[in-house]
């Protein structure tokens, strides 16, 4: 055997999740004792609401989800997918347009290998989610960033997207609320990058997991909705897929339950993909999310009015740290501020000059962990997840504060 590979070059060349890698590190320093505070993970700290769990224990014990089930997801679950979907994103879908996934992530992956061929060119708003670059790859096709900083509240515009349009572009991943950086684009920018894309005739992969958690200037107020690039312009539902699940909304982030959404073909088609792949979902982790989309949704405004007081907590002390410059997040659960303003300058005897050796300098001296921007782009900032504890989330900016005051 002369062909020493151990791996195909296709593998060879996934990056590993820079998010997880920083909450594996920091949940490795807590084992050992070590007291560390990790804004890392995008997974809130709540436990799945009461009534979802009983669901699936009431599920446990039917024969029925002991077989195997539809490939693409169980029928009352893509009904109620559907119904979400005409709900929160303005669009109207049969069951037919829905498959059910192995959370978003398989969404986003099976999304990309249904519309792209070898050369196929994908515009992505930058700063990105670690996962798309990584399935933009796989399915042979790539990556073009369009890079919006926070002097622009890191949304990009109609001009930036057509700068960076070409004969090979196929694709814009769209994505608001928006991980890692919070921002929410108002409804006429949506509505004028839907336009643009409609043109042109350039499909949408628009990712909407994190619609529900939105946040209005006034606690007490109603959130203003995250639009829906197939609400703003009706005539786009033709060449976009909508990528959703229940991890974020509903803090079922180990159900593993996700979904994608689009024209019927194309829906066949991931649906043909997903077949060969991995077959249907856990019925379990099905029953739990038909629970979770048509039963009470308090405990979601719970959680949503949670995130928002953190949210005012951690940008509020970010803030008062010299060198940090914090736009206010809209949605999600993140912060991203730039952090350039201390690079350069010696921190406890070390001089950090990119955000990773910044991050490096944070979890060594301040057991404070978080996630630097070369993860998801640019050096120059970080990603602060606010879905931890109030008291954990405050006393790690503390720390922070101590460490560059």
């Amino acid at each position: 055997m002369t062909d020493q590979r151990r791996l195909s070059a296709r593998i060879s060349a996934i990056a590993e999740s820079a998010t997880l890698k920083v909450d594996a590190k920091a949940k490795a320093l807590q084992a050992e004792g070590r007291p560390v505070i990790s804004y890392a993970a995008g997974e809130p700290d709540f436990p799945t609401p009461a009534h979802i769990v009983e669901a699936a224990l009431e599920a446990v014990s039917d024969p029925r989800n002991h077989r195997y089930t539809p490939a693409a997801g169980l029928p009352d679950l893509r009904a109620a997918v559907a119904e979400k979907t005409r709900r929160d994103s303005g669009l109207e879908v049969g069951a037919n347009q829905v498959v059910v996934t192995n959370g978003g992530k398989q969404a986003v992956y099976q999304a990309f290998q249904v519309l792209l061929d070898d050369g196929d060119e994908v515009l992505v708003p930058t700063p990105y989610w670690t996962t798309y670059p990584e399935a933009i790859k796989l399915a042979g096709g790539r990556q073009i960033d369009v890079f919006a900083g926070s002097e622009q509240g890191y949304l990009v515009t109609v001009e930036q997207l057509e700068a960076a349009r070409t004969e090979r572009t196929r694709a814009l991943l769209f994505v608001s609320p928006s991980n890692p950086t919070g921002a929410v684009y108002p409804p006429e920018q949506v509505k004028a990058i839907g336009e643009w894309a409609l043109e042109h005739g350039i499909w949408v992969v628009t990712d909407e997991i994190y619609q529900n958690l939105t946040y209005a200037e006034d606690p007490e107020a109603a959130p203003p909705r995250a639009v829906s690039i197939v609400e703003a312009v009706p005539g786009l539902a033709e060449q976009a897929i909508l990528v959703n699940g229940v991890a974020k909304t509903y803090a079922m982030t180990g159900w593993r339950l996700g979904w994608m959404v689009g024209p019927a073909d194309v829906m066949k088609g991931a649906a043909n993909l997903q077949s060969h792949l991995t077959s249907n979902v856990s019925n379990i982790s099905q029953r739990a999310a038909i629970a979770a989309l048509t039963g009470p949704q308090e405990p979601v405004e719970e959680m949503r009015r949670a995130f928002d007081r953190r949210r005012r907590t951690i940008v509020g002390e970010l803030s008062k740290i010299d060198g940090m410059s914090v736009p206010v997040p809209e949605g999600a659960f993140y912060v991203y501020p730039d952090v350039s303003g201390l690079l350069g300058r010696e921190w406890a005897g070390v001089t950090p000059t990119t955000s990773l050796e910044l991050a490096d300098l944070m979890l060594e001296r301040a057991e404070v962990a978080a996630v630097p921007g070369e993860a998801f782009g640019p050096s120059g900032f970080l990603r602060f997840s606010y879905a931890l504890g109030d008291a954990p989330l405050l006393e790690g900016v503390q720390r922070l504060q101590e460490l560059f005051s």
